[in-house]
């Protein structure tokens, strides 16, 4: 492919940041970034769009960074879905070929609008269908039945459903900044499609990422797409955990998480602690190291024994050979995963990235980035079988924008003002 191929536009709006990425496939088909914005994300609770006002204005500000950085208007987007009431169904379809009729493109097409043809609860539609094995007559455990010769043609079906509203509302957002949703897609999938090899899908795997307000997870059995589902805490409720049990700041209670924690408290040292500057002329605190990870562990344990009773109930338990692949931004925990080795018996590994997207870009290469990654990946490998055409973005022009400073630039200001005060020159943090 030349270097003028079709240039997409991924955004991940989850519950504590917006990130959105334009990109192409150079001439050796590798991924090439053109454009990369982040904002905190607003208005959005356990990855579901509440408030249109709040979530517009992040939204806007992520996609108008990454317009800047290649001059240029994004018109279309992918864009992830995710929320606490992601279901997985099963719905079993069946087609009579006809007497040793040859299986076409066009049968195993009908066969899938056939399952989807299934009662569905109030408000809810299908946002992806995954077909299992087929069997063709009696011949079962077929991935692809295109080509072969029978007379009837079955297949059990995973449908993942969703309100129709999360997709409604993301809608509402973007059309505000006069950009069309091209398509959304389950945020696990696209999460799976970058971090995932076959081999694993093949023999067995857990897709864990735990993300802020959200932990999501996919089973891959055979190569296919399972089973899915959400479960509506993550890392957030760590850090308010550490906020109480520490009788401190929520941004305090952030930067020791994420400077100082670790997720088993046995391994945490026994003889280091850090202080935290007291407030409005309090005394400082002084906390430990081993405190604050068995804090970390507790809610930890919590997360995982939610995640294992969803594995337990998706049937899979024992299918998932090659264990776990964990991301999300929690992943980056010293001994994570060995607390959920630990609480499972399952092997884990840290699901990271792997672009090579050069020294501009290289802040991508982390499992928080996974999510909006993976989109651009689905989304370049579906449009390059499409005709040559840039559908998705057209040539800067001027734009009316608010005379306000950017949410982004404020944002930065609160945070550099936030780390000045926790950092202050005459009530350091101090490590021993």
């Amino acid at each position: 492919m030349s270097k003028s191929g079709k240039i997409v536009a991924a955004v991940d709006v989850g519950t504590t940041k917006v990130v959105v990425v334009a990109g192409r496939k150079n001439e050796a088909g590798k991924i090439e970034i053109l454009g990369y914005g982040k904002a905190r994300s607003m208005g959005v609770k356990r990855g579901v769009v509440l408030n249109i006002d709040e979530a517009f204005s992040a939204i806007h500000e992520a996609i108008r960074q990454a317009e800047d950085a290649f001059q240029g208007d994004i018109e279309e987007v992918y864009v992830n879905i995710v929320g606490q009431q992601l279901k997985t169904l099963t719905n079993k379809g069946e087609r009579y070929i006809g007497e040793r009729r040859i299986v076409s493109e066009e049968d195993v097409d009908a066969l899938f609008q056939q399952v989807k043809k299934v009662d569905l609860p109030a408000g809810y539609k299908i946002y992806h269908t995954s077909p299992q094995l087929f069997t063709i007559d009696h011949e079962a455990g077929i991935p692809n039945p295109v080509g072969m010769a029978g007379e009837k043609m079955q297949a059990d079906f995973k449908l993942l459903v969703a309100p129709e509203v999360y997709e409604e509302n993301l809608k509402l957002c973007f059309e505000r900044a006069g950009i069309t949703i091209r398509k959304t897609m389950i945020d696990p999938l696209a999460s799976s499609e970058m971090l995932l090899s076959e081999d694993e899908k093949e023999a067995g795997v857990v897709l864990l990422d735990i993300g802020g307000g959200t932990t999501k997870m996919a089973v891959y059995r055979d190569g296919v797409l399972c089973y899915s589902a959400l479960i509506p805490f993550g890392g957030n409720v760590i850090t308010h955990d550490i906020k109480e049990g520490c009788t401190i700041l929520a941004r305090q209670a952030e930067s020791l998480k994420v400077q100082f924690g670790q997720a088993m408290g046995d391994f945490a040292p026994e003889d280091k602690v850090v202080t935290i500057p007291g407030i409005s002329g309090w005394e400082p605190k002084e906390i430990s190291f081993k405190s604050l990870a068995f804090i970390i562990q507790a809610r930890m344990e919590e997360i995982i024994e939610a995640f294992f009773f969803q594995l337990e109930k998706s049937g899979y338990m024992d299918q998932v050979g090659a264990g776990i692949v964990l991301t999300g931004g929690s992943a980056l925990m010293p001994n994570l995963g060995q607390l959920i080795k630990f609480q499972t018996g399952l092997d884990v590994r840290k699901g990271i990235p792997r672009l090579k997207l050069g020294d501009q870009y290289k802040e991508l290469e982390d499992p928080r980035n996974a999510t909006v990654l993976g989109l651009l990946q689905m989304a370049l490998n579906e449009t390059e079988q499409e005709p040559t055409k840039e559908f998705f973005f057209k040539a800067k022009k001027k734009k009316v924008r608010s005379t306000q400073p950017g949410f982004f630039s404020q944002m930065k200001k609160e945070v550099t003002r936030q780390v000045t005060l926790f950092f202050d020159d005459e009530q350091d943090t101090e490590m021993f």
